[in-house]
């Protein structure tokens, strides 16, 4: 840093101190003038730099260099008497010329600013990005486009080798083969598919210095074709689509005259393209009227009308859409479906669906597990159901085998060579189980259903309490009439089949709340069985776990020979809210933490959260495991409950129990 003192602070040295601010490696300490309202004196005391009458004092201090700009010759004389012998003395004549040759550096500099600030305007305006390299590599040039296509700032790009920029850029190679790329795409990391042309830089000196590239967003270019595009290349565009459909395709112009077929238009109306190009769009209809004309009038498309079309008049179904391009009618493409193809894709259909129902595994009272007098009995129940062409509605706990039962009775009774169909009935929206129960009738297809592919055999519907009322009331009828009505039918349909339900609601209470039919229910509970509950039956446990084990052992490819007397303990300890589907839970989640060579399951591999349970309050009197069990999920539904706002949706989330159990669990415990 060079110290400098200004000696004449006139117009002269006022722009020498300015100019002489603005230098980084320059300091002005101090500036002298007899005249305090000289401008350089002025300016100098606004910026805080030191100012005096007399330069006398200044000279012993540390000063490179003195300026004289007073303009007298003894002043520059008496200052060469008395400078330090550091000190360099610059006369007015010298200094005058600094300040003319600082000034026009400053000119110099405004107009290379305006040069470079118009250029980075003008790459910053224009829609195609910009990049560019040095001879490392390192990003030296990105402009907003730039920016904008690859989601990087300006900032965080210069700087970088381009590989962190764009990671696919072929820029160091061009600059390496001072090759020219031109129209090359690309997929940029933000995702930006783009058209890039590469190019090296190259100086007056031929020497290559760096790469730049210039791209442009594909995107951008498609929504420009597409302004400018017409029938003829729509037609090109869906060419290639409407040929390898097997559906049969034909489209029309704003005319109504065809202008493509596809091969399987051909194969459906025997009418090949001379007899169709063309021509009106009623050259193909043996019967009715042409769906094109009407899209065509109305502008709106027409699904699902049956025509007859073709030499063999055969019969169809057709989907009509107008083509609109840049809100102006060109047209309109019909699909046509060949009803008898899709009737007997139908029955294909119908015919695999019957095949899977029927493939389940058949079970039998024997598979029933428990020695108890509550299991027992149930046996007994179900054992006299099957003898009989009763309706049976079994009753029970989620969890607590009811499928089983139900099954079991379709084995044992003079139905079993018959189907068994199970229905979920809360699996579905009221519309579409309504299909699947009684089928359908629409635009010409019939399709039968679960109630007529179970003929002759039993339907098994399970939570029959989720079902509405509406359903309800035609499932009466099945029951009554021993008949049934397809949706969007007309004919009774009569059926032989018998009905088995469950439910782990309590119908009683929804018919009070007047969500469930009486007459339904009393049909429905001509022979009621109520399946225990696990808790109910606790001395069952041993049994159905070794049966569980077996069943387990051939599903994991185990060898575990059962329960050690401590793990039997906390087995018969636990209180069972899921009921046998919680116990083959647990044990199979038991089975997953053993190691290869175990052939027990001990108490450290069933879950924590079931061998004990924490009471908070020592003052309450101890009840029995079971009633504590109950207390325990009473107190944990209920503030699950209350951080949910009362909505029962997110407590089951919560809780990761279905909607079902929360209701049975709420009921049980009186909290709703």
């Amino acid at each position: 840093m060079q110290n400098i003192l200004i000696v004449g602070a006139g117009n002269g040295g006022y722009a020498l101190l300015k100019l002489m601010e603005q230098a980084d490696y320059l300091q002005v300490t101090a500036i002298v003038d007899i005249n305090e309202e000289a401008p350089g004196i002025i300016y100098a005391k606004e910026h805080k730099i030191p100012t005096y009458s007399d330069w006398k004092p200044l000279l012993s201090g540390n000063i490179q260099i003195i300026i004289d700009v007073t303009g007298k010759k003894e002043v520059f004389q008496e200052l060469l008497v008395n400078r330090p012998a550091t000190a360099v003395i610059i006369p007015g004549e010298i200094a005058n010329l600094i300040v003319t040759l600082l000034e026009e550096k400053d000119d110099y500099i405004q107009i290379i600013d305006r040069k470079k600030m118009m250029q980075e305007l003008i790459f910053n305006s224009i829609e195609e990005g910009m990049i560019g390299i040095d001879d490392r590599g390192i990003v030296n040039f990105f402009n907003k486009s730039a920016e904008k296509m690859t989601k990087m700032p300006r900032e965080k790009a210069i700087g970088k080798h381009v590989h962190e920029v764009i990671g696919l850029s072929e820029l160091p190679r061009i600059f390496e083969t001072g090759s020219v790329e031109l129209n090359k795409e690309l997929t940029l990391e933000s995702g930006t598919k783009i058209v890039t042309s590469r190019y090296p830089m190259i100086n007056e000196e031929g020497k290559r210095i760096g790469a730049f590239a210039v791209f442009k967003d594909i995107s951008e270019v498609l929504r420009l074709a597409e302004e400018i595009t017409n029938l003829t290349e729509i037609q090109k565009m869906l060419e290639a689509i409407i040929h390898s459909s097997d559906d049969a395709i034909s489209v029309v112009d704003e005319e109504g005259k065809g202008i493509l077929i596809n091969p399987a238009y051909t194969r459906i109306t025997g009418f090949s393209e001379e007899e169709v190009i063309g021509r009106p769009a009623t050259a193909d209809i043996s019967e009715g009227e042409s769906i094109h004309l009407k899209v065509l009038q109305t502008k709106k498309p027409i699904r699902g009308v049956n025509l007859r079309v073709g030499k063999q008049k055969k019969e169809v179904i057709v989907n009509v859409a107008p083509i609109i391009v840049n809100s102006e009618l060109k047209g309109s493409v019909g699909v046509i479906h060949d009803m008898t193809e899709m009737r007997g894709l139908m029955k294909e259909l119908d015919r695999a669906k019957t095949l899977i129902r029927t493939l389940g595994l058949s079970y039998s009272l024997k598979d029933i597990s428990g020695t108890s007098k509550q299991i027992n009995f149930a046996i007994d129940q179900a054992r006299l159901a099957a003898s009989v062409p009763v309706t049976v509605l079994l009753r029970g706990e989620v969890g607590s085998g009811k499928d089983l039962f139900a099954h079991a009775i379709h084995s044992e009774s003079p139905r079993a060579s018959h189907p068994f169909i199970r229905v979920n009935c809360s699996a579905l929206e009221e519309h579409l189980l309504e299909k699947e129960l009684f089928g359908f009738e629409e635009n010409g297809l019939s399709q039968a259903g679960l109630i007529e592919n179970a003929v002759n055999g039993t339907i098994f519907l399970d939570e029959v309490g989720e079902l509405t009322k509406k359903t309800q009331a035609k499932l009466l009828r099945v029951l009554r009439e021993d008949i049934i009505i397809r949706v969007g039918g007309t004919s009774s349909i009569p059926v032989d089949v018998r009905v088995i339900a469950s439910s782990s609601l309590n119908l009683e209470k929804a018919m009070r709340e007047g969500t469930f039919r009486e007459d339904f229910y009393f049909q429905l509970n001509r022979m009621p069985i109520h399946i225990p509950a696990l808790s109910e039956r606790k001395e069952d446990i041993p049994i159905i776990a070794e049966h569980l084990l077996v069943k387990l052992n051939q599903e994991f490819g185990r060898n575990v020979e059962g329960f050690t007397k401590e793990a039997m303990e906390s087995l018969l300890d636990y209180n069972w809210p899921g009921n046998v589907r919680e116990l083959e839970n647990i044990i199979s989640r038991s089975m997953i933490f053993l190691q290869p060579n175990d052939r027990f399951v001990e108490e450290q591999h069933l879950p924590k959260s079931m061998l004990a349970l924490e009471n908070n309050d020592d003052d309450e009197p101890i009840g029995t495991l079971a009633e504590q069990m109950d207390e325990m999920e009473k107190k944990v539904l209920a503030r699950a409950l209350k951080a949910s706002g009362g909505n029962k949706s997110q407590t089951a989330k919560k809780l990761q129990i279905s909607l079902r159990t929360l209701y049975y669990k709420l009921e049980k415990y009186q909290l709703v």
